[in-house]
């Protein structure tokens, strides 16, 4: 019987394996060939893990704050605001999603007091499970949707925050304001890749009753995702569309930027 060979996983790789395993990690944050020691991650990896768990909790609990989180700056530049749903509490609002999508009645009364209606394109801010998203994105992200939608030459409501946030709000903000489109920019929940990924969820002429079905988004807005300018485009591009065929969700097949913009019956597959 033939002696089994013995492998030093420690052993330093060939260079040529240890070009193209950088090469690999380059394009992705994900942990590929990290090692391991027995059965269980090396010290090293372990403690990444434990860090990015962290971060991600840091995002979900951490409160919004409109100057700490976009600066003085653009608070006063865009008249941002801040409405709450009907959550209480961030514990309340993580153990009953439902109180996310609702808006009580000082709130109502808020927004109808201080954003115009039925205009083109109104855009809200919503902590949603990432603060850290919020912080990070919006102030680059906000001001490039707003200039590029003026430069389309649509009406552009105020922009408003909503803590404690859930996705279904696009619909209270719809039937308060009955605007053509809605952006909702929204944390998202946070992994251990990255806890800073924003999403601009969209619809077209948003009311009480519509799901997801009838909703569109670009998500993964980050560092090592989509940029603020692409993302930009991409949701101008997006509420072009929208407008133009009168409708949003499964009866639009997002046409990027230089392509053409038109309505596409959903594909079945």
């Amino acid at each position: 019987m033939s002696k089994k060979s013995s492998i030093n996983r420690d052993a330093p790789l060939p260079a040529v394996a240890a070009k193209a395993l950088a090469a690999l990690r380059a394009r992705t944050p994900a942990r590929l060939v990290v090692g391991r020691a027995g059965p269980s991650y090396r010290t090293a990896t372990q403690l990444e893990l434990r860090e990015d768990h962290a971060a991600a909790v840091d995002a979900v609990q951490t409160e919004m704050d409109l100057v700490r989180d976009f600066g003085q700056e653009l608070v006063d530049a865009c008249e941002l605001f801040e409405v709450r749903t009907l959550a209480e509490s961030k514990a309340e609002y993580l153990k009953r999603p439902q109180l996310g999508r609702q808006f009580g009645p000082e709130a109502q009364a808020a927004i109808r007091e201080q954003c115009p209606g039925n205009v083109d394109l109104q855009i809200a801010i919503g902590d949603g499970l990432s603060a850290a998203a919020v912080a990070t994105g919006v102030p680059a992200l906000l001001p490039l949707v707003i200039d590029g939608a003026q430069q389309h030459g649509w009406s552009v409501g105020r922009t408003f925050a909503i803590r404690y946030c859930r996705v279904g709000i696009l619909n209270e903000i719809g039937e308060l304001l009955a605007p053509r489109v809605v952006v909702l920019l929204v944390g998202e929940r946070p992994g251990l890749v990255t806890a800073e990924s924003l999403s601009a969820y969209m619809a077209f002429r948003p009311r009480r009753g519509h799901t997801d079905a009838e909703r569109n988004l670009i998500s993964n807005i980050h560092a090592r995702g989509i940029p603020p300018q692409r993302a930009a485009e991409r949701i101008l591009a997006l509420a072009a569309q929208m407008m133009q065929a009168e409708t949003s969700g499964v009866a639009i097949k997002e046409q990027l930027p230089g392509q053409a913009i038109g309505k596409q019956a959903p594909r079945i597959s």
